[in-house]
């Protein structure tokens, strides 16, 4: 019994053998194929390829998305700079193109008053509690400034000096509502002489106010309104504005005159300040 599964374990190696033989021989007798072995080989390589390959994909595309995003909002951070300095430019070319248009209209007001000597200067404070009642500019008594004298800017004007400092003054404005102190003597161009006062200033309209104007003096809208030189300090033919509005007074004795100004006194940045020492006649 014994000699028997001996005898059969014998058959079945050399069957097993006989048959790797076989395989093996066949495998070599097969030009351009793979032996089996390479094939299982190369199997296991490609199947464990796939499944790693996935998760490095996937951090790779992460990475590169990542970069992508930092790329983007680098290239937005740029652009937006970029943006902030065209404002920029933007603001600062609207800001140079109104001065220079300030400053050209200086220069023809300059131009205008030949028969004056006039002294040129800037406005470096205006207090907001008072607004519509004066300025102080960056001129004063070492540039020969003195208390009186007239100040205009826009081509019209707008005060006088009240305080002179060495390097600064105070100018009141015809705006300034308090007391008759800073009364205009000043006339309507028209066909017959019409004299009158700058008394006052609504401020809802901004115009000024022109009384005691007799009742029969015929006045015109878009009629000009000049200084008179009869006050004292203020010389004769400083532009004031133009008639706005004719209407009478309280009591219906007078006429009361709303004139429109020719400076704008919401806007004062430079202002000519009249010498009438210096003025050639009237």
């Amino acid at each position: 019994m014994n000699q028997f599964f001996t005898n059969k374990k014998m058959i079945v190696l050399l069957v097993s053998v006989i048959l790797f033989v076989s395989l093996l021989s066949l495998s070599l007798t097969q030009a351009g194929s793979s032996n089996f072995v390479q094939q299982f080989t190369n199997d296991i390589t490609a199947v464990t390829g796939r499944i790693f390959a996935k998760p490095v994909n996937a951090v790779n595309d992460l990475f590169g998305s990542i970069d992508r995003l930092q790329d983007t909002f680098e290239e937005n951070q740029r652009l937006k700079k970029e943006i902030d300095r065209i404002y920029e430019t933007q603001a600062e070319l609207a800001v140079l193109r109104d001065e220079n248009q300030i400053m050209q209209e200086e220069l023809d007001l300059q131009n205008s008053l030949t028969d004056f000597q006039t002294i040129t200067g800037s406005v470096i404070s205006r207090n907001p509690d008072a607004w519509v009642d004066q300025v102080t500019i960056d001129r004063g008594s070492q540039d020969g400034l003195e208390n009186g004298m007239s100040v205009m800017s826009n081509n019209g004007l707008i005060g006088r000096v009240v305080e002179t400092n060495p390097t600064s003054s105070k100018v009141v404005l015809l705006t300034n509502l308090e007391g008759s102190s800073n009364q205009v003597s000043a006339e309507i161009l028209s066909e017959e002489v019409i004299n009158g006062l700058i008394s006052g200033y609504d401020v809802e309209t901004n115009r000024l106010i022109m009384t005691q104007i007799t009742s029969t003096a015929e006045i015109a809208e878009g009629e000009q309104v000049i200084t008179s030189g009869l006050g004292g300090s203020i010389p004769r033919s400083l532009v004031i504005g133009t008639v706005d509005e004719v209407t009478m007074d309280d009591h219906g004795l007078a006429q009361r005159v709303y004139i429109k100004p020719a400076a704008d006194f919401e806007h004062i940045r430079y202002v000519t300040i009249i010498n009438r020492t210096a003025e050639s006649g009237e």
